[in-house]
């Protein structure tokens, strides 16, 4: 039988440690993440860079990759780096920017301790651990906030702080407005998001209803690349289930082929495009033709629109909405959504292979 999201006594049972306070509280933490950045005091010579890069894995790095993907800050480039290594181009003209919710990442670790032989400006975000000693030890700046939860969880700050720095640095135009009726529409959106929201009524629990059960791909374009991502590492670490994603319009000229085979997968896929008015028009035609051709070949798809009016409304009104939706399925799934056991053990074993 179906877990009955509608039931509060789910909650208590499958989600014991509190993944729904985390949901419910990330409008505030953006708030306040971008508060403490964007007064965060930087040394004078930060603001002159030609480029940014951050390193950082997992949820620690999905807020650079937001950032990365914003039309708005075209003015200097944004990398995102996900490895042990450091791009080869950082220089003096470059801002390495450390993010670990942990401080412990050793990709992270060994990219920031790569940095420090190089002449770049260094910044860290963390909660703490080793790489906050190591800043602090070398004299080098850290922004540091204090949560206790899973890093998945802490995205505003890891978002809103990068925004916050950009914006204390002047290294993009002053979005204090937009961020004003970003945390406006996120809130008005919990409200209809929300464990309390019966099904009826609540189209995050009606999705993941839909999903149930399927191999999910998730659709993304523009400023919702990197969304389309988020969406699919919190179905993998909050539902524990199969999840991809691809882009608008590269997947035009591949993925759309592949819907044919294997023929039973079909009827077992599900298809999520997400989608914004801010994004290409000629590729918002692409969204309405792909969808046809999934509906041709048997494939469960449903489009899900942004909120709000600027980007950055439209980016946050997204995540929160697939964060809500993935939590739904993991109850659905019967699992608690806190714990990450597979990423545990691989730690371990990594641990046992050091050196």
């Amino acid at each position: 039988m179906m877990t009955n999201l509608d039931d509060l006594q789910v909650y208590k049972e499958l989600d014991p440690k509190g993944m729904l306070w985390c949901l419910h509280q990330l409008p505030e933490q953006c708030r306040q993440a971008w508060q403490a950045a964007a007064g965060f005091r930087l040394p004078a010579d930060y603001a002159a860079v030609d480029k940014v890069v951050i390193a950082g894995m997992g949820g620690s790095a999905i807020g650079g990759a937001l950032l990365e993907s914003m039309a708005a800050l075209k003015e200097i480039p944004v990398f995102v780096s996900r490895d042990y290594d450091l791009p080869p181009f950082v220089d003096g003209r470059t801002l390495v920017i450390a993010s670990s919710y942990s401080g412990v990442t050793e990709e992270t670790l060994r990219a920031f301790d790569q940095a420090l032989d190089t002449a770049a400006k260094k910044l860290v975000i963390t909660s703490g651990g080793k790489l906050k000693a190591l800043a602090e030890e070398k004299g080098i700046p850290v922004l540091c906030f204090d949560y206790r939860g899973p890093p998945r969880a802490a995205f505003g700050y890891s978002f809103l702080s990068l925004l916050g720095i950009f914006h204390r640095l002047g290294l993009m135009a002053d979005k204090s407005r937009e961020v004003a009726e970003m945390v406006t529409v996120m809130e008005g959106l919990a409200g209809r998001l929300n464990e309390g929201t019966a099904l009826a009524q609540n189209p995050a629990k009606k999705l993941a209803t839909r999903l149930a059960g399927h191999l999910i791909v998730v659709y993304g374009a523009g400023i919702l690349s990197q969304v389309a991502y988020r969406w699919k590492t919190q179905f993998n670490e909050n539902s524990k289930t199969w999840a991809f994603h691809e882009v608008f319009p590269e997947l035009n000229h591949n993925a759309v082929v592949g819907y044919q085979f294997p023929r039973e997968l079909a009827a077992g896929a599900f298809v999520i495009l997400l989608r914004s008015n801010s994004i290409n028009p000629r590729t918002l035609v692409r969204y309405q033709l792909t969808a046809e051709l999934l509906t041709r070949a048997g494939i469960e798809h449903e489009v899900v629109p942004a909120g709000g009016a600027g980007p950055l409304s439209q980016m946050m009104s997204l995540v929160l909405f697939g964060d809500y939706v993935s939590y739904y399925l993991a109850l659905l799934n019967g699992v608690d959504p806190w714990p990450v056991e597979a990423i545990d053990h691989l730690k371990e074993q990594l641990m046992l292979h050091n050196g």
